[in-house]
């Protein structure tokens, strides 16, 4: 199990989400470019590129001073998106690894509970772990998510040691969009 701490509440300028970005890329570890931020509510789509590989991305940075959700798109596969939490640990990890796999219920507002798994992973050189979620009816999540207002998540760590987090959707249907679109047309 990864030592972890909760988050804690705090809104972040615009220059901690741009550097941010820089240190919690898709690609664990790797440092992507960033570019065509555009800021829609509470979260954000923007483009990451390196070399000739590209990738767009929605985010919601705000709700957590130390922690990402991001919905992640890459051309060719734009119908497969994944959903990704990054958790700041403040200390860079020395080795890459499957450090968990969890169960994990996602839900929008009074809508679905979408019952998956989470995978916890470390990439060596990286200040942070990542999760990732694995769901049945992720597209029907996605359109939840499009159309609410606040997004919960639940971690089962084991013996009734639950992690919660929610984060706020207000501007995600046109994050959650532009980043799609971007998508589709480098595709």
């Amino acid at each position: 199990m990864i030592p972890f701490t909760r988050p804690t509440l705090r809104q972040t300028p615009l220059w901690l989400l741009l550097a941010s970005l820089l240190a919690a890329p898709l690609a664990h570890a790797t440092n992507y470019n960033t570019s065509d931020v555009q800021a829609h509510g509470n979260w954000h789509s923007l483009t990451l590129s390196l070399g000739d590989e590209r990738h767009f991305r929605a985010l919601q940075e705000t709700s957590y001073s130390d922690s990402i959700l991001s919905l992640n798109f890459t051309p060719g596969v734009c119908d497969l998106p994944w959903l990704e939490l990054r958790v700041e640990l403040d200390e860079h990890q020395a080795e890459s690894r499957v450090a968990n796999l969890v169960p994990g219920d996602l839900r929008v507002d009074h809508e679905t509970i979408h019952n998956g798994m989470a995978e916890f992973v470390t990439q060596r050189g990286d200040s942070g772990f990542y999760v990732n979620f694995y769901l049945d009816e992720q597209a029907l999540l996605i359109g939840e998510m499009r159309a609410g207002e606040t997004l919960l998540l639940r971690l089962d760590r084991g013996e009734e040691d639950y992690w919660f987090m929610s984060f706020d959707l207000n501007g995600a249907d046109a994050a959650i969009g532009r980043a799609e679109r971007l998508c589709e047309a480098a595709s």
